[in-house]
């Protein structure tokens, strides 16, 4: 199989989108459409998929506002990850994906609304979507369906004609490069914690789930907070 750069470079979406599969773990519409708009803003912008360089240096960013199938799609597409400091998420929750050169600050902004894909879907996908996926009661059979049907839309997304994104030149506000931190130990777990993370009681180091704080945490739901109990 030929390598993710050289696919992304040939803009080869049907190669591209079998790598998202081993990623994501299936095959859906909006793991697609993360491809899909991936592709469209670099074209935009006129930059290929992190190298070694790229990654390290952090020269093109993506700022996603969903953390959805979508995202997955993204971060294979540009080489963007949320482990090399090159992914942004920002908590709209709008299937939007910005990429952005760190060197100029320009950036393209790709957003599409799900409403107006819902002419390609079939009938029967929105109703085996709601008892398999928002209702968690499908049948063995019906989640096999729904997956069929999911796969068979994705390739479709994958060749959306643009006119179906809105897409924008924007110009994005200066973001830090990630920082080094020094590590500190917590006085009750004894685990190493990133010293902004850190929470003095009583002059002692303490990390926050052993002070008893709540820690922002991503779930499906987006931002929220989270207690761990220790």
């Amino acid at each position: 199989m030929p390598k993710l750069n050289e696919l992304v470079e040939k803009r080869d979406a049907e190669g591209i989108l079998e790598y998202a599969r081993e990623f994501h773990g299936h095959i859906c519409p909006f793991l697609a459409l993360g491809i899909r708009a991936s592709l469209i803003a670099m074209d935009e912008l006129g930059v290929g998929r992190l190298d070694y360089s790229g990654s390290v240096d952090e020269s093109i960013l993506a700022i996603v506002e969903t953390n959805s199938c979508f995202t997955d799609g993204v971060q294979v597409t540009t080489g963007c990850t949320l482990g090399n400091n090159s992914l942004i998420y920002i908590d709209t929750g709008k299937t939007a994906l910005t990429l952005v050169k760190r060197r100029t600050w320009d950036g393209v902004r790709v957003y599409v609304d799900s409403e107006k894909l819902g002419e390609l879907y079939p009938p029967r996908v929105t109703e085996l979507f709601n008892k398999v996926v928002k209702e968690r009661r499908g049948t063995p059979e019906e989640k096999k369906g729904l997956w069929k049907y999911w796969e068979e839309i994705a390739r479709k997304f994958l060749h959306l004609p643009k006119d179906y994104f809105k897409i924008e030149r924007v110009k994005v506000p200066p973001i830090e490069q990630a920082p080094i931190f020094e590590s500190i130990r917590c006085s009750k777990c004894g685990e190493l914690v990133m010293a902004p993370k850190v929470v003095y009681i009583n002059e002692k180091p303490y990390c926050r789930a052993c002070a008893g704080e709540e820690i922002p945490a991503i779930i499906g739901r987006g931002i929220t907070s989270w207690r761990c109990n220790r």
